[in-house]
């Protein structure tokens, strides 16, 4: 189910919300955790039981890794930490075997398949689950802050079921700690204040994406149906640049409306994006740009590895690995894992040069982030190789082919969008939402959003371009 749905807005949410807040305290986190599965079931109707038995298997898993026999003291404390490592190990190799299986296995095994000439390893074919990366990110960063002593208790399971499937950030995240909700999970007091502000942010983000994501990505569409090897430069680079806005309000809209239901619920979740388009490096960006999938793999996977603690070699194979399970975490295939290493020879050349210089810049550093941005985002965009290729190609003034969409169509596409990639580029920068956060309380910013909301609802009725980009990784 889309937040920026019809059922969603008018059906799922308005009931739901009803029963949250006239049911007793102490049954919330049941109703919404029934709330939450029915909401992936109506997308997932199968995925659901997947979901559940994952849920089910980490928490006997954990409840493990707590349990205390009756064992002499001599031997309690060794025995202890055995069965520690090994409930973690177990939940670690449950968890990533199973986001293997059903995202990663055909994208091996084809590839695998085609070096070797034959076929050595049937394909499955298998469906992939909505938020299957972010739920697993989840239930392992839990464990691992278990074994690491953060988490000092073992959670019931309604906690643990509800921490873990709460559907603000279920299929899309923010990806979300248990200690950033833990005190939210034992109780939680419901004002009408939050109420309200949770319920403008939800609005706020539904304007990002259906008034922007959607229809500045009409352009990107409209750009690759002409064909990728055949563009001149100026339209292939603007091309780049509306999916560079599409996916940027696409998933901070949806970030957006995750931290607006949140509130409503009495919860905080966490913020995911700051004006990442406004940075002066790179490395900045991605300091800005899905900060919860970078803390993330900073702090279970950069850290352990020893981090930047060690030598100059080692750094650079710790952010070796970094960015190609980057990459390779929002999709199967070899585009992405381009993707992710494209960024681990940025950063490395940053991490070893200019990078600091560049963010003690005010203009360079921008013009130098927002030129290199949009070529990451080609390549994170286009999964065939060779189109890839083509439409890099036309962006450098390389043209496979003969020049068919030239000058005068540039002309026509910024007739027809320059207002809205006006509106994109003014958005992208902090000034709106610093005026927002201002102001919010205002009449004229109700206004303001009451109208944002129904013009979303009249784009929803009728537009056909409403797709959720991250629904996929």
């Amino acid at each position: 189910m889309l937040f920026s749905s019809v059922e969603f807005l008018f059906r799922f949410l308005p009931v739901f919300m009803i029963l949250y807040l006239i049911i007793p305290a102490k049954y919330r986190n049941i109703v919404l955790l029934v709330g939450s599965l029915i909401f992936y079931g109506v997308g997932e109707p199968y995925f659901v039981l997947l979901l559940i038995f994952s849920i089910a298997v980490n928490f006997c898993l954990n409840r493990y890794m707590f349990w205390e026999p009756k064992t002499p003291i001599q031997n309690r404390v060794q025995r202890r930490e055995r069965r520690r490592k090994t409930a973690l190990i177990l939940s670690l190799l449950f968890d990533f075997c199973m986001l293997f299986l059903f995202k990663y296995w055909d994208f091996a095994a084809s590839s695998i398949n085609h070096l070797a000439g034959k076929e050595l390893i049937p394909l499955l074919a298998l469906a992939l689950p909505l938020g299957i990366s972010f739920y697993t990110f989840q239930m392992v960063s839990y464990q691992v802050d278990c074994y690491r002593g953060l988490i000092r208790k073992p959670v019931c399971f309604v906690s643990f079921a509800s921490y873990v499937s709460m559907f603000p950030q279920l299929i899309a995240g923010p990806i979300v700690r248990y200690d950033e909700v833990a005190d939210r999970m034992k109780s939680r007091r419901m004002r009408i204040r939050n109420l309200e502000n949770g319920l403008k942010l939800f609005t706020l983000g539904l304007g990002f994406k259906v008034l922007l994501a959607n229809q500045i990505g009409t352009l990107w569409n409209t750009i690759m149906s002409a064909g990728a090897g055949e563009l001149h430069p100026a339209v292939a680079w603007l091309g780049a640049a509306a999916y560079s806005f599409q996916i940027y309000f696409d998933f901070w809209g949806y970030s957006v409306m995750a931290m607006g239901l949140g509130k409503m619920l009495g919860f905080r979740i966490p913020q995911n994006f700051d004006s990442p388009y406004a940075s002066r490096s790179v490395s900045e960006f991605w300091r800005r740009w899905h900060i919860t999938l970078g803390r993330w793999f900073r702090e279970y996977v950069y850290f352990p590895l020893g981090g930047s603690r060690k030598s100059r070699v080692r750094t650079v194979c710790n952010l070796f690995i970094v960015w190609a399970l980057t990459g390779l975490w929002h999709g199967a295939d070899w585009n992405f894992v381009l993707w992710g290493l494209l960024f681990f020879v940025i950063l490395t050349i940053e991490k070893n040069s200019y990078g600091k210089r560049l963010e003690q810049t005010k203009v360079i550093g921008r013009l130098y982030t927002l030129a290199i941005i949009p070529i990451t985002w080609v390549v994170f965009a286009i999964t065939d190789i060779r189109q890839l290729g083509a439409y890099l190609g036309n962006m450098f003034g390389i043209q496979q082919t003969g020049v068919m969409v030239g000058i005068p169509q540039l002309l026509r596409y910024l007739q027809e969008y320059g207002i809205l990639l006006t509106v994109c580029i003014l958005f992208a920068t902090p000034f709106p939402i610093r005026w927002y956060h201002k102001w919010k309380d205002r009449w004229f910013v109700v206004v303001m959003l009451v109208a944002i909301f129904w013009f979303s609802v009249r784009e929803i009725m009728v537009g056909s371009n409403n797709p959720f980009l991250y629904f996929r990784f």
